[in-house]
């Protein structure tokens, strides 16, 4: 039977109020003026994946658990004006919300409202076996409560991806995710060893490939045992703000491989977006299309072979 949805997104629904600051850290002082202003807008991790799957073409599902509160409604408006299917569970404590600090080069410091879950709180089976039995791939964000629908995933004969952040390489939590997931990507920043990390995952789960994304620096693939580094790409306009690169890069590497194409290509698509993200405005939530994806590898193949592949350790 043909999937309905190529791409399943659990978790990650949210609002951020964005805050540009003169720089981070905040210098402390009784106030600051904040130029050019405090906006809130619908976004989080998940979103801003469901976002960039749709954006090239890929057919996007989103479920997550969402209060009936202004946050709420701010999510769900973002999908329906997106054409994003969205299946909304009830969640008592309110919508996931969050304060991002960006400062002047781009660089962002989330807090998130700890109050907005629960231990208890749960994605109702029935609801994701149906999704699941019409999906191909499952995204999965790392938010309360998406570890426990893994096993369910798995035993749908779904393949998963996840994003670890910027986890240490030794918090519990992100463990299932890591050890669950087919495709695992992170962020190197708080990591001392990544190829050491990256290895473990490998080693104690059942992930394919491993994606450690370092910034301006590009990042390494892991693959079949071997690592090797993908190149940062030249970002199309200056760089405004990071939030939501990782996601980016998670959604194209997603695309190219659903189509088929090897790791290292994926990750090139990868890069590219990610680098569309960073000059993107916080308080906006535009992604790459797949026109412009494309040319952006292209180019990068380019610069690759006349340049020469760049393998090693972070």
């Amino acid at each position: 039977m043909s999937s309905e949805i190529d791409v399943l997104v659990l978790g990650g629904a949210g609002v951020d109020t964005i805050v540009h600051v003169p720089e981070l850290p905040v210098p402390f002082a009784d106030s600051h003026m904040i130029r050019p202003g405090i906006v809130t807008r619908a976004g989080q991790s998940g979103d801003f994946v469901a976002l960039a799957a749709s954006a090239l073409g890929l057919r996007t599902h989103h479920v997550d658990m969402l209060g009936d509160d202004p946050e709420g409604d701010l999510v769900r408006a973002l999908h329906r004006d997106r054409g994003i299917a969205l299946t909304a569970v009830p969640q008592p404590l309110g919508t996931k919300r969050a304060v991002n600090l960006v400062g002047p080069d781009g660089g962002r410091l989330s807090l998130y409202d700890a109050t907005r879950s629960a231990e208890t709180d749960r994605l109702p089976e029935a609801t994701l076996r149906k999704l699941a039995a019409a999906s191909r791939h499952a995204h999965v964000v790392i938010t309360q409560p998406c570890a426990h629908a893994l096993p369910l995933l798995r035993e749908a004969g779904l393949t998963i991806s996840t994003d670890l952040h910027d986890w240490d390489g030794s918090n519990p939590y992100h463990e299932p995710f890591a050890h669950q997931a087919d495709l695992v990507f992170l962020s190197s920043t708080a990591l001392a060893d990544p190829e050491r990390t990256m290895r473990r995952i490998t080693e104690r789960g059942r992930a394919r490939a491993v994606v450690a994304t370092a910034g301006a620096h590009g990042a390494y693939l892991l693959t079949d045992g071997e690592l090797t580094h993908v190149p940062a790409a030249t970002p199309p306009a200056p760089v405004v703000d990071s939030n939501g690169a990782g996601d980016a890069f998670a959604a194209a590497f997603l695309h190219a491989w659903l189509n088929g194409a090897p790791p290292r290509h994926c990750a090139l698509h990868g890069a590219v977006a990610g680098a569309y993200a960073c000059t993107v405005p916080s308080t906006r939530t535009d992604s790459i299309g797949r026109e412009a994806l494309l040319a952006g590898v292209a180019e990068l193949e380019r610069a690759r072979v006349s340049g020469g592949q760049c393998d090693g350790s972070p």
